[in-house]
């Protein structure tokens, strides 16, 4: 199944139509306190945050993935069955472009099909033969203690 298109605003919307009385928890491209705010201002009750924590102390991401985050070779990212055979949003990288395309079998399958070649290219810290997860807001993850990183994403309305 291909993944949806709608942006979070719109999807959070059409939540809200149909179901008014569901408790909306935003995630997805939540990477400053303007982009927690706006979620809340549209209905969400909370919001959960994935990508804006991986370049936290806590984190256990790779020294290559981390450096992936903020070199310019990494400039985007794109969802992709190449690593897994499921769809997950990743920076673009050599692997993604070579094999993307090509992904013909699913999850399990891919994914123990490229484990080597995974495992090889992060042993070695080469971020362009192994899956680097991050969602759309990656250029707004900062270093630091997750406590203030959470603190930093609070709305200040």
């Amino acid at each position: 199944m291909e993944p949806g298109t709608e942006t979070l605003h719109q999807l959070i919307d059409r939540i809200q139509r149909a179901h008014r009385d569901v408790p909306i928890i935003a995630a997805g491209g939540l990477g400053t306190a303007e982009d927690v705010a706006g979620v809340l201002r549209r209905g969400a009750v909370a919001v959960q945050v994935g990508t804006a924590l991986l370049l936290s102390d806590e984190a256990g991401t790779s020294a290559a993935h981390r450096g992936a985050m903020k070199n310019q070779l990494f400039a985007r990212t794109i969802l992709t069955r190449a690593f897994s055979g499921r769809y997950a949003r990743s920076l673009e990288n050599e692997f993604i472009r070579h094999f993307d395309n090509i992904a013909l079998l699913g999850y399990p399958e891919v994914n123990q099909m490229t484990l080597p070649i995974r495992e090889a290219a992060a042993e070695r810290e080469d971020p362009n033969g192994m899956n680097l997860w991050a969602g759309t807001s990656f250029c707004e993850a900062q270093p630091g203690l997750v406590a203030d990183i959470v603190a930093s994403l609070m709305p200040d309305d």
